[in-house]
């Protein structure tokens, strides 16, 4: 019994090894990729896959999203005759929180599965000791790539989700409940400032790497056959999610404290 989780102990610790020296390579070979040429037209095809092909099912997170958010906060604040202040509430909760979140969580479960299981399948079939052989890097030529794509999108996607979250909980609130529209907004750009905006961008750089690198390593080295390309599409996707969760958090953690560092008064007054 201690022999067994002594061993698994160990292996965990190698195997987070490996995963830090690939995600050293992965940002480190990224970043010199980005002054060559031969790279554009491959981030290029990966932010059509990638930011294209995601736009609608982040549109449908954000507006649901919103949409939610009015219907389940409205009773308390009308309680309360703060009916007015909804706006405020759905969208610094849409831009600082729930927006950059479940966006990442949405293009971990699209992205990142497919991102696994196409690395996964050229690891299976041999495709990247091909590359390799051929004397071309695979982490420059598979994983860079996306790791750009998912740099450079990844907050876009963000901010298109946020949008989407802001319209859907307006129109609820407007057509379903009846709020003035001026206050409303008026209520909402008192409370919303561009540092909340920024926070919520911000995380998309981190979630994004996270998603990218993640599911690139276990694409790389998933087993053999149709059960380890779907078992490490599994595990990308866990992974994604808890180490999306975690860097929200600390992320969190770190802004509050700049926030406060950088405008005292104005963190005690709100």
């Amino acid at each position: 019994m201690i022999g067994a989780l002594g061993a698994r102990t160990i292996q965990d610790v190698v195997n987070a090894g490996h995963f830090g020296r690939f995600a050293w390579r992965s940002v480190n070979t990224s970043a010199r990729s980005c002054v060559s040429r031969r790279t554009y037209p491959l981030v290029w095809t990966q932010i059509y896959l990638i930011g294209w092909l995601s736009a609608p099912v982040i549109m449908i997170t954000g507006a649901f999203v919103g949409m939610t958010l009015a219907v389940q906060a409205y009773d308390q604040l009308a309680g309360m005759g703060l009916e007015e202040h909804l706006g405020t509430l759905i969208n610094i909760s849409v831009v600082k929180e729930l927006g950059p979140v479940l966006a990442a969580v949405m293009l971990a479960g699209r992205v990142g599965g497919a991102l696994t299981a196409e690395l996964g399948t050229m690891n299976v079939t041999e495709q990247i000791d091909a590359v390799r052989s051929m004397g071309t890097d695979p982490i420059r030529y598979l994983v860079a790539p996306r790791l750009l794509a998912c740099l450079l999108l990844t907050p876009v996607l963000i901010i298109y989700a946020d949008v989407l979250g802001i319209i859907g909980g307006a129109l609820v609130s407007f057509l379903q409940f009846g709020i003035n529209s001026r206050a409303y907004w008026d209520l909402s750009a008192y409370g919303v400032d561009f540092w909340d905006v920024g926070v919520g961008v911000v995380k998309g750089f981190f979630f994004g790497a996270a998603i990218a690198v993640i599911s690139c390593y276990k694409g790389f080295t998933c087993q053999e056959g149709a059960h380890g390309v779907g078992q490490a599409c599994t595990e990308a996707f866990v992974s994604s999610f808890i180490w999306i969760l975690a860097l929200d958090f600390a992320l969190a953690v770190i802004s509050k404290n700049i926030y406060e560092i950088f405008w005292p008064l104005k963190s005690l007054v709100g």
